[in-house]
């Protein structure tokens, strides 16, 4: 049986000891026989004892030395040439603290590993399931197509703009995953430069009328401005970020409701931009998740109202790269206030 370390180091010790005093005694009883008293005796405690004290010392940094000598040689963040011999004490302490952070970080480390594994598997499953409803609906189409519903003029127009649109879901899909890809793997490149933001959010207002109108839902100003407002960031970038805020407020605001853009001084350097809805608002408990790709508050109705369900985090994402802040404010059952600053030209 494999005898323990400290056993061994022990028994190592004990034996220079004990033969250190045979020898002591030897030599006592040689030279001091004929004349053996209490001072002799006191004279050959204090030399065994100082020799025993020099002994265990040298055995004790020897042992320790030799052992942070191999764990410095395994640990790759350790440099060996650190260890000194003479201060093994004081390398035990910096050794113990290295080795906190050493294990902290890894600890972080297998933390951010076991997210990203557990937000993978969603991602993926995800995804999946974002393109297998559209495809499995344009497939049926399809099909229902080959198999003889071709001949019928009118069925044959109503499914192909069924599939038609479920093919447009892929490609939204698809272009806004393209689009995050870019973000998180190559950065955002942004032109800056000085916009009005009134303009902006007015081009945006035009787009979607009809759309608002659909659903007798209004988009304006909260205010009438006399002067044009002058931000300075990437214009087409906000321009997206505007346009998922207020396609999001419409598609899920009450009917005969309305989308209103505020824009206000925030600070000396910044502006903030507000849309403000009157719709069904956010339960509490989604509120942090929001921003995650794919994550929605209602799986059945989002998936009616369409969209990728990356929106709001391509909005997130463009924010951050601007350097700037994205706030969400909501109550569920009056409406939501999604808001983010901008900086005010010099």
């Amino acid at each position: 049986m494999k005898i323990k370390k400290t056993y061994s180091y022990a028994l190592w010790s004990a034996l220079y000891l004990t033969l250190l005093t045979v020898v002591i005694a030897a030599l006592s009883y040689c030279f001091f026989s004929k004349h053996i008293g209490i001072g002799s005796v006191l004279f050959s405690i204090a030399i065994l004892f100082v020799i025993s004290f020099f002994i265990i010392q040298y055995r004790t940094e020897h042992f320790i030395y030799r052992r942070l000598k191999k764990i410095y040689e395994d640990v790759s963040i350790l440099d060996v040439n650190d260890l000194r011999r003479d201060s093994v004490t004081t390398d035990i302490d910096k050794l113990s603290k290295r080795m906190q952070r050493f294990v902290e970080g890894k600890r972080l480390e297998i933390k951010s590993l076991t997210e990203r594994d557990s937000f993978r598997r969603d991602f993926l499953g995800n995804v999946a399931h974002e393109l297998k409803t559209p495809l499995f609906t344009v497939q049926g189409y399809i099909l229902t197509l080959i198999e003889g519903a071709v001949n019928d003029k009118e069925i044959r127009t109503k499914y192909l703009e069924r599939a038609n649109k479920g093919v447009e879901r892929l490609v939204a899909v698809i272009k806004d995953l393209d689009m995050i890809a870019k973000l998180e793997n190559d950065g955002m490149k942004l032109n800056k430069d000085v916009f009005n933001i009134l303009e902006l959010v007015q081009n945006v207002f035009d787009m979607f009328e009809m759309r608002a109108k659909k659903r007798n839902i209004t988009l304006k100003f909260d205010r009438i401005h006399e002067f044009p407002v002058f931000v300075k960031g990437d214009a087409e970038k906000i321009e997206q970020v505007l346009i998922n805020l207020i396609v999001n407020s419409i598609k899920y605001g009450k009917p005969n409701g309305t989308t209103i853009v505020a824009i206000e001084s925030y600070n000396e350097a910044k502006f903030i931009v507000k849309t403000i809805d009157n719709g069904e608002g956010i339960k509490p408990q989604h509120l942090s998740r929001l921003f995650e790709r794919f994550y929605r508050v209602d799986q059945s109705r989002s998936r009616e109202q369409g969209g990728s369900g990356l929106g709001l985090s391509i909005v997130k994402h463009i924010i951050e790269a601007h350097n700037e802040t994205i706030l969400l404010k909501s109550t569920y059952g009056e409406g939501s206030e999604f808001s983010f600053t901008l900086e005010k030209p010099k």
